[in-house]
């Protein structure tokens, strides 16, 4: 494409979805699909080349969910233009720069119902291969979809591509994860592939790396969930007898010791002669961080907690939940939590005895009284 001068800014097109010439052209075709008629709420990846197919949805009044970039800030961000704005406004909002400026973060709660997915690719097949960039963010965006229920295997997949990007590709570069394609836009083509293989059924957690794991706050949170319903959530360089495979548990939060995982933190005692804590202990915060930044952090996990208790000079806090089983589960969801460069310390706090309310942990030694207590 950078030698046939097909490419378009931004320049060059290697390691990226490649931008193309024509690229708003084959957006427009999008217009005779009956699913994109009958869509209501559209994904489209943040890719150059799709921003006509943003600008299209948003013209049309659908549900515009982009997902957020590398997945570092949660999964989907809805684009909402202000009120009354203008078609320059609305071109505005289907940027690069308009996906940050005019939009909302979706939580996993979130009731998301996808009616149709538009993704970028580097090659594609008419059979309905795709190639990406080779990270595998739009595969596992899509199965984290699945896993949310936001998508089903009748969610029809649109790419859109240049004439040139659509090749043979060999069925033996296809694996369990790889997302296909029901319809292909270029310029000049619209090509409904009847692909008939699968499309991924949730995440294979088989093929997820604890460094992956450690960037993406949104899929610790779906990891979390999934453990709980019974589901082999082990990860690729993680041994499997740590976590038990199948309907098998692991062993209760507070007594799990893993010497040696670097991410996981000497944990506090979580059980006494009081019973098991209902608090949770957040430490090693970065200088400066301020108690929204945690709350955010929280709210996208999905363990929000009654009450937080904020010591940011000791730069620590206190997580309170209603029932011990709760705190266990934050635990389990905040492990490998990371803020600025920081990997964050979580761990079950000493049972509350009288006059102490945040509880302890063998760390770091509690104040007499927190700094701050608020309701969330």
């Amino acid at each position: 494409m950078e030698s046939q001068n097909l490419a378009d800014f931004p320049r060059p097109v290697h390691h990226r979805i490649p931008n193309f010439k024509g690229s708003y052209l084959a957006c427009q075709n999008i217009r005779e699909l009956e699913v994109f008629a009958r869509a209501q709420e559209v994904k489209v990846d943040p890719d150059k080349p799709l921003e006509g197919v943003r600008l299209l949805a948003l013209q049309s009044k659908k549900t515009l969910l982009v997902p957020t970039p590398r997945l570092r800030m949660g999964l989907f961000n809805k684009i909402t233009p202000p009120p009354g704005a203008t078609k320059d406004i609305l071109r505005k909002c289907a940027t690069s720069q308009g996906v940050r400026s005019y939009s909302t973060p979706v939580g996993l709660d979130s009731r998301v119902l996808v009616d149709l997915v538009v993704v970028g690719s580097v090659a594609v097949s008419e059979k309905g291969w795709r190639i990406g960039k080779g990270e595998g963010y739009a595969d596992l965006e899509y199965a984290m979809m699945v896993s949310m229920g936001a998508v089903s295997q009748g969610t029809p997949v649109v790419t859109i591509v240049h004439d040139c990007q659509v090749v043979d590709i060999p069925e033996a570069l296809l694996e369990d994860h790889d997302l296909t394609v029901d319809y292909i836009l270029t310029p000049t083509r619209v090509i409904a592939t009847g692909c008939e293989r699968p499309k991924p059924t949730g995440i294979i957690w088989s093929k997820i790396s604890s460094e992956v794991m450690g960037k993406i706050p949104i899929l610790r949170s779906l990891r979390c969930r999934e453990r709980q319903a019974g589901r082999d959530v082990t990860l690729q360089d993680e041994p499997r007898h740590l976590l038990g495979t199948g309907s098998q548990q692991p062993p209760p939060l507070s007594t799990v010791r893993r010497h040696q995982d670097p991410q996981q933190p000497e944990s506090c005692s979580g059980q006494g002669e009081d019973g098991p804590s209902n608090t949770v202990f957040i430490g090693n915060l970065p200088r400066g961080t301020r108690v929204s930044e945690l709350k955010r952090a929280l709210q996208e996990l999905g363990t929000v907690p009654q009450r937080l208790t904020w010591q940011g000079p000791q730069r620590r806090a206190f997580l309170h939940y209603e029932a011990p089983i709760s705190a266990q589960q934050a635990v389990s969801c905040l492990q490998g939590l990371r803020l600025g460069a920081a990997t964050l310390k979580v761990a079950l706090a000493r049972p509350q005895r009288a006059g102490d309310v945040t509880g302890s942990c063998a760390e770091e030694p509690c104040p007499d009284r927190p700094s701050a207590v608020s309701d969330l």
